[in-house]
């Protein structure tokens, strides 16, 4: 039988890309052998999530891509929303100025990260949490 490879590619809140490599002999046992490093590595989604007062301290000690991850799933957690729509949530609960190119550019982050749907004309996006929010990517090739 021939070599089997298998890649997993983790980003985490920073938007940082980590990728493991897997070449050989691809059973199921050592694939979930893999997904339980990756789940050590970074977690699963809705980890680490705060709940009830300490939320706001945690939110305000985050990176903006955190913050802006944080007003989406608090916010907009099933319906489609805009640019400006977490421009003015961010601005309102968190009582801090955004650019919106700065919210625009996260968002286009976390689509190509497959967190978030997009649709809609270059001058009307809009976006929606995924429903198979990926934590991690798992890519395998055959030879």
């Amino acid at each position: 039988m021939p070599a089997r490879k298998m890649r997993v590619e983790l980003f985490d809140s920073e938007g940082n890309r980590y990728t493991v490599a897997f070449e050989g002999q691809v059973t199921r046992d050592k694939a979930l052998r893999l997904l339980d490093l990756v789940e050590l590595l970074g977690g699963m989604p809705g980890e680490n999530q705060a709940s009830g007062a300490g939320n706001t301290a945690a939110i305000n000690t985050s990176s903006r891509f955190e913050k802006i991850r944080s007003v989406i799933q608090k916010s907009f957690p099933l319906v489609w929303f805009s640019s400006k729509d977490i421009q003015s949530f961010y601005e309102n609960e968190l009582r801090e100025p955004i650019s919106l190119s700065t919210v625009s550019t996260y968002l286009s982050r976390l689509t190509s990260k497959g967190w978030l749907l997009r649709t809609g004309g270059p001058n009307n996006l809009k976006y929606k949490i995924s429903s198979t929010t990926p934590h991690a990517v798992i890519k395998q090739k055959i030879k």
